[in-house]
Parts: structure tokens; C-alpha cells; sequence
């Protein structure tokens, strides 16, 4: 999966431009990183909005052609807007091809349905984890990590250390030590809520009344 971006210079700064930029249906974005100075850039709104609901956007490198000049990057954070489908800035780093980068990859379940636990031992799984951030060179980034649920029982756990990961792509957290093994997800038994009773209940007694001997209707 390979994806590209066209960007111009921008030289305007502040709130203001960028708040001009964004009428203009345009993105303000940064680029740093690499050793080089930051630089200032314009994106097209339409083009990021169009990328955004692939999830390899975000861990993936990207080609970033800045009026010509093409450099790899990995987007580094995305600022939405609060409650419009609109991204308000972005932030690019710049990779280098033969040094290893930090990237959260999504996890892929499978498996869920036919596994023992869930047909025959009335099991649910929790997925614990959604993502998982790894360590690799840019060109060995995964799309994402697959994880399969097919052979679990009710009581299994499926940790980090149990994830088949790509050749050249580690698990951050497991260089920390077994400490960082988390759970990735596991199986318990379904709880059943016990069923409250159709009857309904007897209403109380109407108290008694209070009328007096010498009661009776008023004119």
C-alpha cells in the first residue's frame, strides 16, 4: 500500500492564515524531522478526507511531493475538527529508509466464530487491544497484525508475546521485559442475568378513611 500527497510552501503564519486556508477548503500541515529545518505546507482538504478512512493512512510512509521535492514521511498527529468532518492541521516527520521507526499498527481478529470456547463452552472474547506500536524499518511496516482467535477455550488469554509478528518487526513493549506482556484478548464465560418474574407485584392497601361520624357533603 503506497500513498501520495501534493503540497505547496506556505509562507503565511498564525491562527489567522490558517483559519484563511481553511475557507479555502485547504489543509495547514508541518513538516520536520530528518535533520532539516521544519517546513510549512498547504494540503488539499478534499485529498485527506479521501485517505482518511484507510487505516494504513496512519502508520503507513508516505510520499510527500512538496512542489516537486518528494520526501517519506509518517504522519505524526492530526488535529479534527471538534464536530465537523474537517482535519484542521497535520504533522508530517521525516523517515530515513535504514533507521528504525515507532508506528501503531492495527490489530486484524479472526477466528472469533468458530472458536471452541465460543460454540461449545459458551465463551465471549474481549478484545483488549485495538492496536499494538511497533518497531521496524520503514519498508517493513504492516498494513496490520493478524491475530487469530480460532483455537481459544474459555480462561485462554492471547498475549503480545503470543502475536505471529512480521520478519524484522518487534513489539515495543515486550524490549521493555515480560512485565509489558499485556493481554491482547481473552475468552471468560458469558454471564447470565437472571430473569426478574412476570408477576406483578400486590399493590399496597388503601388506608383507611377518614370521614368522622358528622361527615357528610357540604352545601
Amino acid at each position: 500500500m503506497s500513498f501520495e500527497l501534493n503540497a505547496t510552501l506556505r509562507e503565511d503564519q498564525g491562527k489567522g492564515a490558517s483559519r484563511r486556508l481553511r475557507h479555502a477548503n485547504l489543509l495547514p500541515a508541518v513538516v520536520y524531522g530528518g535533520g532539516k529545518d521544519a517546513v510549512s505546507i498547504t494540503l488539499l482538504q478534499k485529498d485527506i478526507q479521501h485517505k482518511l478512512p484507510d487505516e494504513s493512512f496512519y502508520s503507513q510512509v508516505l510520499s510527500l511531493n512538496i512542489e516537486g521535492e518528494k520526501e517519506d514521511v509518517l504522519i505524526r498527529d492530526i488535529q479534527h475538527h471538534p464536530y465537523k468532518i474537517e482535519v484542521m492541521h497535520m504533522d508530517f516527520i521525516r523517515v530515513d529508509a535504514k533507521k528504525v521507526v515507532h508506528v501503531f499498527s492495527q490489530l486484524h481478529f479472526s477466528g472469533e466464530d468458530v472458536a471452541p470456547g465460543v460454540k461449545h463452552e459458551d465463551g465471549v472474547i474481549s478484545h483488549v487491544m485495538t492496536e499494538v506500536e511497533v518497531e521496524c524499518l520503514p519498508g517493513k511496516i504492516p498494513e496490520f497484525i493478524a491475530v487469530d482467535l480460532s483455537e481459544m477455550h474459555v480462561g485462554d488469554i492471547i498475549h503480545l508475546s503470543d502475536l505471529k509478528m512480521p520478519e524484522g518487526v518487534e513489539v515495543l513493549a515486550l524490549k521493555q521485559g515480560e512485565d509489558h506482556d499485556t493481554a491482547v484478548a481473552s475468552m471468560h464465560v458469558r454471564k447470565v442475568v437472571e430473569e426478574v418474574g412476570n408477576e406483578a407485584p400486590e399493590a399496597p392497601e388503601a388506608p383507611a378513611s377518614d370521614t368522622g361520624e358528622e361527615g357528610g357533603d357540604s352545601e
